[in-house]
């Protein structure tokens, strides 16, 4: 307020000393404005009056709504009127381009650039004859570089006059973009024959009105006309679209329709220079199919495996080329539009500019964490496969396995995070407070969720003291099987016979593991008390050369079979003990097998397996025992010979 009243108080000074007629105020006058501007009613006054100035002059300037509306009318207006003399402003176009040719000494410009196409087909008929017939994708798109690089050549080679040099260059642009177009369009096997030919129809309409709209203005050709026939083309294009989807789509009636309308609407977008609401519904019907095409396509160009870093950046970045260049496409039309929302409204403008910049991020994000995956995925892959390794690189390998798969989910959680934080930070969002909140959300949620917090740690250290890995058999309480698995809360475990535990980290205590470097493996029989003990430690010992020598079995050995000596003497006989070393997970099997060959090998050099007996009263317990022995050794002859006939 005291600002202005200083400046209304130059006002009245400058205005008295311009008049020259009438003397300088006296002081005291002075120090009486100044004291009435000092006054609170007349500094109110003073506002009121400036408020009803300003509602007035903002009442008096048209919205942004009613320029918007007035200019579209007066466009549209312009443009059908300039409908009629579309043949007239084309034809003098098209006499100053061919005098500008022919006046300087060169033929008309369609002679010229037939030539030029002339020249580059024959350059790419040259190389199709020297190169061996191939249907690859680069050999595709190679006989369109060696016509580009012709053409190319004898166009900035020659000095072609100033009009034609332009016509030139952008009808040459536009007939080798399409050429490239139609290629691309013919890699994607998924598009049927007609669909196929459409699109290419489409794209070289588009490119044509594209070219010939840019030459309006440096042939003499009035906006007004050039916007007309940009709008003739408009509707051409609409309409072998809806044909399109009438004729070469296989869908429903409704979706036939919705797809009709839907364009309808586009077109009356562009109509309404809403370019922005265009684009944006452009992406939405055209970007989806052309990512998968695109994938497709690139996919086609690589040899490499599907998660190679190779297949992936080239996929992947391709696709994210795309959104890029869609994207940056997008914030150009909305920059070079100074009657949209995103150019009045500096609140919008932020908002969508840092729409357009979090799906940049999103992209990087995307591609660095599928890179990423990628090398996991192809890590825990490669190390499943322990073929011929050395016990050293074996467990390794099982560590890899089971840490990489937490590392993965680690990382996940922490892209997303990071992404997401700046994404907020380019939408103005002040991602300090959320921080600093979510430390105290999270302080909270890990009072309210010991458990979960619990299991979580406790997973840490068990990876951190490698107690378990990916394809160990464990032993927890009452939790046994093969460890196929973790998050990072709990682990999942199949059982032998089949069914699968998830327990949480927290809950398994103590772990036996059951497959780390060696199993000593003890098993006990029983023999006759008439044996003799160093004959069965010497068939046992062949036993175990035999054993390790077997092809199958002999590599899962790390110690051969032994028999450790006499363990007891039992109620029926003597009591042997047997030990031996194997890998882990395979004692079992190969117990089986020294089971059925100490049998056979006992019974073929007479030592007999201990058997209960009974003996029934009588003096003589010494001839009893005697006549039950010889029984029974009478029967086992008998079942030998009758075996052997």
């Amino acid at each position: 307020m005291i600002r202005l009243g200083v400046f209304l108080l130059a006002f009245l000074v400058a205005t008295a000393a311009a008049a020259q007629t009438a003397p300088p105020p006296p002081q005291q006058k002075i120090d009486q404005l100044i004291g009435l501007l000092q006054d609170p009613e007349i500094q109110t006054w003073l506002e009121s009056r400036k408020k009803e100035q300003d509602a007035t002059a903002a009442a008096a300037q048209p919205s942004g709504f009613a320029t918007w509306e007035a200019r579209v009318r007066s466009r549209i207006h312009g443009i059908l009127a300039a409908v009629p003399r579309i043949p007239s402003e084309v034809s003098e176009g098209a006499a100053r381009a061919r005098q500008d040719a022919v006046s300087h000494g060169y033929a008309p410009i369609f002679l010229i650039f037939a030539g030029l196409v002339a020249a580059g087909a024959a350059a790419e008929w040259l190389f199709r004859r020297a190169r061996s017939p191939s249907i690859g994708p680069v050999a595709r798109l190679l006989p369109v570089a060696v016509f580009t690089l012709v053409v190319a050549i004898i166009f900035f080679a020659v000095e072609w006059p100033p009009l034609a040099r332009l016509v030139l260059l952008a009808y040459l642009a536009a007939f080798v973009v399409y050429r490239v177009a139609a290629v691309l369009i013919g890699l994607v096997e998924s598009i049927r024959p007609s669909l196929a030919i459409r699109a290419q129809l489409f794209v070289g309409i588009a490119l044509f009105a594209a070219a010939t709209a840019t030459l309006g203005a440096p042939l003499g050709v009035d906006q007004a006309v050039t916007e007309a026939i940009s709008y003739c083309f408009s509707l051409l294009l609409l309409a072998l679209a809806i044909e399109t989807v009438w004729s070469a789509l296989a869908r429903s009636i409704v979706i036939k329709t919705g797809l009709t309308a839907f364009l309808a609407l586009l077109w009356i977008l562009w109509c309404l220079d809403l370019q922005g609401l265009f684009w944006l519904g452009v992406y939405a019907l055209v970007l989806p199919d052309l990512l998968r095409a695109i994938g497709g396509a690139a996919a086609a160009l690589t040899t490499a495996p599907s998660g190679s870093a190779r297949s992936i950046l080239l996929v992947r970045g391709s696709r994210a080329i795309i959104i890029t260049l869609a994207v940056g496409w997008l914030a150009l039309v909305w920059r070079l539009s100074p009657d949209s929302l995103a150019s009045q409204n500096t609140t919008l403008a932020a908002v969508l500019n840092g729409l357009l910049k979090g799906i940049i991020v999103l992209l990087i994000a995307d591609l660095l964490w599928q890179l990423a995956k990628g090398w996991i995925d192809r890590t825990i892959t490669t190390s499943a496969d322990a073929t011929g390794l050395a016990p050293a690189e074996v467990a390794k390998r099982a560590r890899f396995r089971t840490l990489l798969p937490i590392f993965r989910n680690a990382l996940a959680v922490m892209v997303a995070v990071m992404a997401g934080l700046i994404v907020l930070s380019q939408l103005g969002v002040q991602i300090g407070p959320l921080i600093a909140g979510a430390g105290i959300f999270g302080v909270a949620i890990g009072f309210g969720s010991q458990t979960l917090v619990k299991d979580v740690i406790s997973g840490v250290f068990y990876m951190l003291d490698d107690a378990f890995r990916v394809g160990e058999y464990i032993q927890a309480k009452n939790y046994k099987g093969t460890v196929e698995g973790f998050s990072l809360r709990s682990v999942r475990l199949r059982h032998h016979r089949g069914p699968v535990f998830t327990v949480p980290f927290g809950e398994l205590g103590a772990v036996e593991n059951m497959s780390r470097d060696w199993v000593i493996d003890k098993f006990r029989i029983s023999v006759a008390y008439n044996t003799d003990i160093n004959k069965a430690r010497k068939i046992t010992k062949t036993i175990g050369a035999e054993l390790k020598e077997d092809a199958e079995v002999g590599p899962l050995f790390i110690e051969p079979l032994k028999m450790k000596g006499v363990e007891e003497f039992g109620d029926y006989g003597i009591v042997l003990s047997f030990a031996m070393t194997t890998v882990p997970g395979m004692q079992t099997y190969i117990r089986r097998k020294a089971y059925a060959m100490i049998r056979e090998a006992f019974q073929n050099n007479g030592i007999e397996f201990a058997q209960p007996m009974v003996q029934v009263g009588g003096d003589d317990k010494n001839g009893a025992a005697a006549a039950a022995t010889a029984t029974l050794r009478a029967a086992q002859q008998a079942k030998a010979a009758g075996t052997e006939g």
